[in-house]
C-alpha cells in the first residue's frame, strides 16, 4: 500500500518541498529536483517514456536553477500539480511517484 501524505508545505525561500506521510517519513525535495523529475509526456520526451518510477538520483543531481513553485495544486486525492516559474504547468505528481523520488528521511 502506498503511503499518504499528512502534510504538504513549498517553502519558497529554502525552494524545498516538504511532504510528511502517515508513515512517520518526511520527504524533502528541492524544487530543481521536482522540476527536473516532471512526470509529463513533454518532459519524459513521448508516451513510451511515461510511467516508469520515480529517479530519486534526480532530486540529488539535478542543476541548480532559479526556477521556483508559483503554484501547487491538488489533483483528486492522488496527485499534485505544479504552476514552475517557468510556465510550465502540465506534470501531475501522483503520491506514488513523489513517494519513489523521495531522498533520504529528513532527521
Amino acid at each position: 500500500m502506498t503511503a499518504k501524505p499528512t502534510g504538504v508545505k513549498a517553502d519558497r525561500s529554502e525552494r524545498i518541498l516538504t511532504i510528511t506521510w502517515d508513515d512517520g517519513h518526511v520527504s524533502r525535495y528541492p524544487f530543481a529536483g521536482l522540476r527536473a523529475a516532471c512526470p509529463c509526456v513533454e518532459c519524459k520526451g513521448g508516451h513510451a517514456n511515461m510511467g516508469g518510477p520515480g529517479d530519486p538520483s534526480l532530486m540529488a543531481n539535478a542543476p541548480e536553477s532559479d526556477v521556483t513553485i508559483d503554484k501547487v495544486d491538488a489533483v483528486g486525492g492522488y496527485a499534485l500539480q505544479f504552476m514552475w516559474s517557468d510556465g510550465h504547468y502540465t506534470g501531475i505528481y501522483t503520491w506514488e511517484y513523489l513517494r519513489q523520488l523521495a531522498p533520504a528521511p529528513a532527521e
